[in-house]
């Protein structure tokens, strides 16, 4: 199923202008491509139906600690990522979204972060687009339980690209409308400011940080599940 969900996405990738979804929003810039670009799905190791389904949606730094959530819930849920280079703001992410959800399971959680690739996009662009990529989850996934990650801190800013700077005003305007949904907030930026040592770059962690990411991100999410499954 993976890899059939990878393939998928990056057929539409290109073609995910045309998505209806994204008609209903003609304030939407236009694409902005990366030089590198890629999407990325994985699960757990095993798979069990009898338990509920958690997603972990983000990009590269999500990827890195998915790996650990999926440990600490082992038994108790089956853990499945999506990641992409596309950020809010980027007209092809609700096509993405939509491709995945397609043929993925219906999510007891889902943990999203976006905000760490898209700096050709103003920092407008990035938060105007927040509610349709909120939109398009909570579409296909009416019942699910959501969860916001906070953009991480680059250690040294980019310049172009991230900065901390930019991050915090990002951080700001998604905080505004996560707090107006009522959506659960993971302060991913809180937690890794106190810990920028752990840096393996200027941007991502070792296996060290990303392992203490994921045991934070595992402590909000385990609430969530139903009881039976805490």
């Amino acid at each position: 199923m993976t890899k059939k969900i990878v393939v998928l996405i990056s057929m539409l990738c290109a073609l995910s202008a045309a998505i209806p979804a994204l008609a209903q929003n003609p304030k939407l810039p236009e694409s902005k491509r990366e030089k590198i670009e890629w999407t990325w799905s994985d699960h757990s190791d095993t798979l069990d139906p009898n338990l509920p389904n958690v997603l972990l949606l983000g990009d590269s730094i999500t990827r890195a600690y998915f790996p650990e959530v999926a440990k600490n819930l082992a038994g108790t849920a089956n853990v499945y990522l999506f990641a992409t280079s596309c950020s809010a703001g980027d007209p092809r992410l609700p096509g993405q979204l939509q491709a995945y959800f397609a043929y993925a399971p219906k999510f007891a959680v889902i943990h999203f972060n976006n905000g760490m690739h898209g700096w050709d996009f103003t920092d407008p662009e990035f938060a105007a687009a927040l509610p349709q990529m909120i939109h398009t989850i909570r579409h296909k996934n009416p019942h699910s339980k959501l969860v916001w990650a906070t953009i991480t801190p680059v250690r040294v800013d980019q310049k172009p690209g991230a900065t901390n700077a930019r991050i915090d005003i990002r951080n700001a305007d998604a905080l505004k409308l996560i707090q107006q949904q009522g959506i659960v907030i993971d302060d991913q930026h809180r937690l890794m400011a106190a810990h920028q040592n752990l840096h393996l770059d200027d941007v991502h962690y070792t296996d060290a940080g990303s392992a203490l990411q994921g045991d934070q991100a595992t402590d909000i999410i385990r609430p969530l599940l139903e009881p039976t499954h805490k």
